[in-house]
């Protein structure tokens, strides 16, 4: 049997955890911060990559066939670009990417990346997979029980300082206050996470009191402003490279933005083993500890939006399970592949609280994002007619001017709404 096409994997072994630096790609600016640092406390280094421009669509564009979706080409576009820059020992530098395990290139990067590693020369920069399905291990790289909640606390306290950043920066009378608060909150919260605080109920609930008083706080501009929600696929609704700035040119318009937060997605995923369990049947312990996850982290949802509710000033997401039932009559909750019934649920909850002018980031190659994106946009607007939707296409030959171009159109459309109402 013929071998020679199979792309020999290169191992993160324990050695490489005090030698090797592991650079992460670019997504949730906030988020991304306090991972970094839950795995640092457990004696990884991790870089956060920020490079970004033409060079890392140019660079995925060489080494991945380009009928690959947007975001496996811009991830791996990314690490090229970073290896290739001198910046880094090639002998001591390793990459990771997270896996979902589900029905998309979420569970296929791996061996897209190996392959186009060998072509650039990289073959053997080890990496690693970051995931819960069971999929790739790495003896070096290890997610022990203890990270946990650190983990957690990240996803909520980042999900925090996004929602009310997103609330305060358009208003502010002096501008750069509240991206500087987020940046203190940053440093604060990391140095707990090293000292194992902050990361009880209690102390989230005291942590989250604190932080909406201090974003309350900054001196704002009382004016109407047109609200815009952005929902898509996970890697082109967070990344800013990916979207081309979307946010910041919301922001450059006057806009208020709102992009759900994480912790609905990870709720999303635990609802996953309930709809199997029902459509497939599983492992009565698998769907029990599952159960656990879900409580925990519905726990921790409603902290949030009860502190919000009770100080005031700022809009709280939903509940989950108000936001389940909201989408119950519209779409199944067996469509799991990708962002699956969650970006059709996102579309409902914004258009809900206010943020009827919603864009979908619909990036190329991600047939799940068009169907529950795209293709439910009708059925959105029959369930609430206020809702202002376009969806944007992100591919490697679309321009941000165009992309902007029709933004305008629909904050027009927006502006006119919102003159009549």
């Amino acid at each position: 049997m013929d071998e020679s096409h199979i792309i020999p994997r290169v191992e993160f072994t324990p050695e490489m955890k005090k030698t090797h630096t592991i650079l992460v790609p670019d997504m949730l600016p906030i988020h991304i911060r306090f991972l970094c640092d839950v795995f640092e406390s457990a004696g990884y280094k991790l870089e956060h990559l920020t490079n970004s421009g033409r060079a890392i669509v140019d660079a995925g564009l060489k080494y991945v066939h380009n009928d690959t979706c947007y975001p496996a080409l811009l991830v791996i576009g990314q690490f090229i670009d970073a290896l290739s820059s001198g910046k880094y020992d090639l002998s001591r530098v390793a990459v990771i990417i997270t896996q979902t395990g589900g029905g998309c290139r979420a569970s296929n990067y791996l061996s897209l990346m190996r392959k186009a590693f060998v072509k650039a020369g990289f073959g053997h920069v080890p990496i690693i997979s970051l995931n819960f399905a069971g999929l790739e291990k790495n003896s070096g790289f290890k997610f022990t029980p203890d990270m946990l909640p650190k983990a957690l606390g990240a996803v909520v306290y980042g999900d925090m300082l996004m929602l009310l950043n997103n609330q305060v920066r358009p208003y502010e009378k002096n501008k750069g206050e509240s991206l500087a608060l987020v940046d203190s909150w940053v440093e604060r919260l990391s140095a707990d996470f090293r000292k194992n605080k902050g990361l009880t109920n209690p102390a989230i609930r005291k942590n989250f009191r604190q932080m909406v008083r201090e974003f309350a706080a900054i001196p704002r501009v009382e004016r109407k402003a047109i609200k815009v929600g952005i929902v898509g696929e996970i890697y082109v609704k967070y990344s800013p490279m990916a979207n081309n700035n979307l946010e910041e040119f919301l922001i450059s318009q006057g806009c208020e933005v709102n992009v759900p937060g994480l912790m609905g997605f990870l709720l999303f995923f635990i609802d996953h083993r309930h709809e199997d369990h029902k459509l497939y049947g599983c492992s009565l312990v698998e769907l029990a500890a599952f159960e656990a996850a879900k409580a925990l982290v519905k726990s921790v949802e409603k902290i949030m939006i009860d502190v919000i509710k009770e100080e005031g000033t700022f809009t709280p997401p939903m509940l989950h399970d108000d936001v389940r039932k909201l989408t119950e009559p519209v779409i199944s909750f067996g469509c799991k592949m990708g962002e699956g019934w969650c970006l059709t649920a996102e579309m409902l909850e914004l258009a809900e609280h206010g943020f009827e002018n919603i864009i979908c980031t619909q990036p190329f190659g991600c047939l799940p994002n068009h169907i529950s994106g795209k293709g439910m946009v009708r059925k959105v607007k029959q369930v609430n007619p206020k809702a202002n939707i376009v969806c944007i296409d992100y591919d490697p030959g679309a321009t941000s001017v165009n992309q902007e171009n029709r933004i305008k159109l629909m904050l027009a459309v927006a502006a006119e709404n919102m003159e009549k109402e």
